[in-house]
């Protein structure tokens, strides 16, 4: 998220938004250091931060008054809003960034993946803005932070975190007469429990499924039998994914969707994706981040969320990352900015509005732990399994080097479509895999 003064995109952004109220028990706010306005501030005039996002106009809407909240607590700071959709946003920031006109170049940013734009060069290094500030970083969950390091040095810090839970039909659950997930169940029981909510026709077609999981998640069925894609997520050596571990998480998604269970994620995205399918009934589950709440909610469901199985000799895992909010290392207002980011990511500031509003599953502990989060008033009633997950969080679903995009996007995550698809062996997918990856890390001079 960084935003700046903006010619490009027209017109100021004003304020005339509400603020939000936070409705939980006040914590610790991590200072941070004051502003240094300068001759602007000195003449009345206020510091522009130009703040950079992607999203819907529903989430552009949440972000302005998150901004308008941040200035109604700092009248000598302006956040100006440069928002562009999902599909135009990292093209047209490079760009930006490539110009070299600090007059353009937001300030702040939302941005994924923080180690690509390190090594780029575009991103301020925010160590000393920690030490001079005195910025705590020990509320963050376990590994969250390391997908926003380069080098070792911090660059971001993850708005929120991907808590994958499993979501499941009451309704659907209560019509099969099958007890209700919990802490207990391994994958045996979920296949058990699979077997009673799918429903098939005469053709032996299954017309409604028992769950509903995106490709993407591969990485909990993985590192919940304790394999993993590679031997290193910062400085890789090889692939893994071939190994037997790695393999048998891969193929217990693909016998559920081979057996009619789960559908496959081709299907899934063509039916309208995993919230489509869960409110219509077509899936009894589905394994998905907090996202969701919002819309269920909004619908009334009869629905809640419990933690995902894990094998019965496996352990408990989930993937530490999240889009981070980063400072442009040619903003020319970065006190200001920094003021702004580490407010963003305080305890009674960004992040308390964000999760008061139900939109993220904070990447705090003491928010995530407050009544923002754990609001018995509000579904769904479990939310200790967020919890749960969260705190065993772990490096393990991509890696945290330059190059990472470009191997998930040109070799692995094409590699496992195909074994999605069925048309290839999880053993026999897994091993063209690993034979590219090794191949792309050795041409790109892994290990370093």
């Amino acid at each position: 998220m960084k935003l700046k003064r903006y010619s490009l995109v027209g017109a100021l952004f004003l304020v005339a938004v509400l603020l939000l109220s936070a409705c939980a028990a006040a914590v610790p706010q991590p200072a941070g250091p004051a502003a240094e306005t300068g001759e602007q501030a000195a003449a009345g005039a206020p510091v522009t931060v130009t703040w950079a996002f992607w999203g819907s106009p529903e989430e552009r809407a949440s972000h302005e008054r998150v901004a308008a909240a941040f200035m109604e607590e700092h009248p000598e700071i302006k956040i100006e809003i440069w928002h562009q959709p999902w599909d135009d946003y990292f093209t047209k920031i490079q760009a930006l960034w490539a110009s070299g006109d600090a007059s353009v170049i937001p300030d702040v940013a939302f941005l994924w993946p923080t180690p690509r734009y390190a090594a780029e060069g575009v991103l301020e290094n925010l160590d000393p803005f920690i030490e001079q500030s005195g910025y705590s970083l020990d509320d963050y969950w376990p590994g969250l932070l390391e997908s926003a390091k380069f080098e070792g040095h911090v660059y971001g810090f993850p708005r929120d975190i991907e808590v994958n839970i499993l979501y499941y039909n009451k309704d659907i659950f209560d019509e099969a007469g099958v007890a209700y997930p919990d802490e207990s169940w391994t994958w045996d029981d979920l296949v058990a429990a699979a077997e009673k909510l799918t429903v098939k026709d005469n053709s032996g077609n299954t017309t409604r499924y028992a769950l509903a999981a995106e490709g993407g998640k591969y990485t909990k069925w993985v590192n919940q039998n304790g394999g993993g894609i590679l031997d290193d997520y910062r400085n890789p050596s090889r692939c893994t994914l071939s190994e037997a571990a790695a393999v048998g998480g891969i193929q217990f998604f693909v016998d559920l969707m081979n057996n009619g269970y789960a559908m496959r994620p081709a299907d899934l995205s063509q039916a309208g994706g995993d919230a489509a399918v869960f409110q219509s009934g077509q899936a009894a589950m589905i394994l998905q981040n907090s996202s969701r709440i919002s819309s269920f909610n909004a619908a009334d469901m009869n629905y809640d969320v419990a933690v995902v199985p894990i094998p019965a000799d496996g352990k408990r895992w989930n993937p530490a990352g999240g889009a981070a909010w980063v400072m442009s290392s040619a903003s020319d207002n970065k006190d200001a900015a920094w003021t702004f980011l580490s407010w963003l990511q305080s305890t009674d500031g960004g992040q308390m509005n964000y999760t008061v509003a139900g939109e993220v599953f904070p990447a705090l502990q003491s928010v995530a732990n407050s009544p923002a989060f754990m609001n018995p008033d509000t579904k769904p009633e479990t939310k200790g399994a967020f919890i749960t997950e969260a705190a065993a969080s772990d490096i393990g679903s991509f890696g945290y080097f330059p190059e990472w995009g470009e191997l998930d996007g040109s070799i692995i995550g094409p590699g496992l479509e195909l074994v999605w698809a069925g048309e290839v062996t999880p053993e026999d997918g897994t091993a063209q895999i690993c034979e590219q990856v090794d191949a792309f890390l050795a041409e790109h001079g892994y290990p370093k």
